[in-house]
């Protein structure tokens, strides 16, 4: 791998982590496109690095409080200031643990097929336009409650298919149950913390179990790029999440899907 290809698959990891528009699906085009090798399992895991870096930095804030108010709560058997949106997180995070230990196989056999990821990029991406055009709105991510998280989370396991998007579908099953797309998206970026954590140690668990040279240059370029760009989207997608909706992100992921069909 070369510096130019370690960059740009960082940056377009880093902002495709967290948009609506699926991840894998861009990695697996990218190189088509340019001829480039497959990245391989090591630079998967730099970049993963980088992105869990990127949300941990934007939440700094809130995750103190937030983690310190559940701890609180779970000695004390009661709600505790945010324990609420803490238990909310834990709670949504248990689906995807259990969906990755039974789709392991068909995860990396049949769900990376390239027909199979184009039709998921296309077909969540209308099913996002309908929650956005349906959903309700009104509610924050802080009115989430564990019935809810369980839904978000069981949406989650989705996104072990290609071209779901983890955002994305998250995101959708948060608008179908009322929140406002910025509590929906803020909630999805909550959720990808765990998510992320545990991509990231079972990607370095198959690493470790390998004997793979890793380039410590090339990989070290790519999770500051990730970082950076991955931190740099979300504060944009946040910031202008209410003025342009998700009707972007749609047809974004419509024509990328086409485009697959087409390529591959």
């Amino acid at each position: 791998m070369d510096w130019a290809q370690a960059f740009w698959l960082a940056v377009v990891q880093g902002l495709t982590e967290f948009l609506p528009i699926s991840s894998s699906a861009h990695l697996i085009l990218l190189p088509r496109l340019l001829g480039w090798p497959d990245q391989g399992l090591a630079f998967d895991v730099a970049v993963h690095v980088g992105t869990l870096a990127a949300v941990l930095w934007f939440f700094r804030a809130s995750l103190v409080p937030l983690v310190r108010d559940t701890l609180a709560s779970a000695r004390r058997r009661a709600p505790v200031g945010e324990s609420r949106l803490g238990w909310a997180v834990v709670i949504g995070s248990v689906p995807l643990v259990l969906g990755g230990a039974l789709l392991k196989g068909p995860a990396e056999t049949v769900f990376r097929a390239p027909e199979v990821i184009a039709w998921a990029t296309i077909g969540f991406g209308v099913l996002l336009w309908v929650a956005a055009r349906c959903g309700r709105g009104g509610h924050d991510e802080h009115a989430i409650g564990l019935r809810d998280a369980l839904i978000i989370g069981a949406a989650q396991v989705l996104a072990i298919i290609p071209g779901t998007s983890r955002s994305g579908i998250t995101m959708t099953a948060g608008l179908f149950l009322g929140l406002e797309a910025t509590a929906a998206a803020r909630f999805s970026f909550l959720l990808s913390i765990p998510a992320i954590t545990l991509a990231g140690i079972w990607k370095g668990a198959q690493l470790t179990a390998g004997e793979v040279a890793v380039a410590w240059g090339p990989f070290t370029v790519g999770a500051l790029v990730a970082a950076v760009s991955a931190y740099l989207c979300i504060r944009a997608f946040l910031a202008l999440l209410a003025r342009i909706g998700m009707t972007p992100f749609v047809v974004y992921r419509l024509l990328l899907g086409a485009l697959l069909l087409v390529l591959l």
